[in-house]
């Protein structure tokens, strides 16, 4: 009866005979499921992903230290069952600093990402929308940014504004939006002469109207391909500014800086280094392993 249920409920999701406007949204979410499913990488990157999520939610209750108390008497003690990931120089425990040091990761990465979605795209979709000098002026001034190497242009703009996680994350956002805004103009530029953009337009419907009603959601799928594949270079920023001392301070548990922390221990305390470093590299590929499965999977063309 139970199984009987399952597959009628299946039945029902992937069915194309649409009875309702919820069962045809209910339809894509469940095909968007299988396809990730048939995608091992990309599902693999998805687990990674909300790993990191769940882990960074539940810190307090799957750790046992606090992230700040220092004992030098414990003070760089290797792995050990009390200890999985050895203490650093303080005596802090690297296990609940990595865990913890998940949340700034996260925070940094969502709040980067919050500020360059509608900044990128009202500058691309305004671009590909007007034409004309508009057009002109934006993308030269995107062209100017997207010119630097963008950990170069962050670390410039993190030594002007100061050190600090706040001015890290503007600095990250202000080297994140040009592709971001590319993409929203020549997204924008397919659709700009389509015949419901005219339709509307004869219609009496303002240029911000068409945009958030017509042209972002055909824009969304690439522009959520992008965000995705852009937190792997987010969290490789972010680390590298932690790294130099640009982003988050001590005593915040952040992975760029813990790595930093540990260099003049390497030889004896390889682990202070190392297991952030591991830290970064599986969760910036599981960033780019999901993101290359979205790409696949919201890709029109694969339908």
């Amino acid at each position: 009866m139970k199984n009987g249920s399952l597959n009628s409920l299946h039945d029902w999701l992937i069915s194309e005979d649409f009875k309702s406007s919820r069962q045809a949204r209910l339809h894509k979410a469940y095909v968007a499921w299988l396809g990730l499913l048939a995608n091992p990488l990309a599902f693999t990157g998805f687990l990674v992903v909300l790993a990191l999520i769940v882990v960074a939610t539940l810190a307090p209750a799957i750790t046992s230290y606090s992230p700040y108390d220092q004992d030098l008497s414990r003070a760089l003690q290797p792995l050990s069952w009390q200890h999985w990931f050895g203490t650093d120089e303080f005596g802090r425990d690297v296990y609940t600093r990595l865990v913890y040091g998940a949340r700034t990761t996260l925070y940094i990465s969502i709040l980067v990402t919050i500020i360059v979605a509608p900044i990128g795209f009202m500058i691309g979709a305004t671009s590909g929308y007007l034409g004309g000098w508009v057009d002109v002026v934006l993308m030269r001034i995107t062209d100017i940014f997207l010119s630097f190497p963008s950990l170069v242009l962050a670390l410039a703009f993190s030594a002007s504004l100061g050190p600090g996680i706040e001015n890290a994350v503007i600095a990250i956002a202000l080297t994140v939006w040009p592709p971001i805004a590319r993409l929203a103009r020549a997204e924008t530029l397919t659709f700009r002469n389509a015949d419901f953009v005219v339709a509307a337009e004869l219609q009496g419907a303002g240029m911000m109207r068409i945009l958030l009603r017509h042209i972002v959601p055909l824009c969304a799928p690439s522009v959520v391909v992008r965000l995705t594949l852009n937190m792997s270079s987010i969290i490789l920023t972010a680390a590298g500014l932690g790294f130099l001392g640009l982003g988050a301070q001590p005593p915040m548990p952040e992975w760029g800086a813990m790595a930093a922390s540990g260099r003049q221990y390497l030889l004896d305390a390889w682990w202070l280094t190392t297991i952030p470093g591991i830290a970064i590299l599986i969760v910036s590929l599981a960033f780019n392993l999901l993101g290359d499965g979205l790409r696949d999977i919201l890709d029109p063309r694969n339908g």
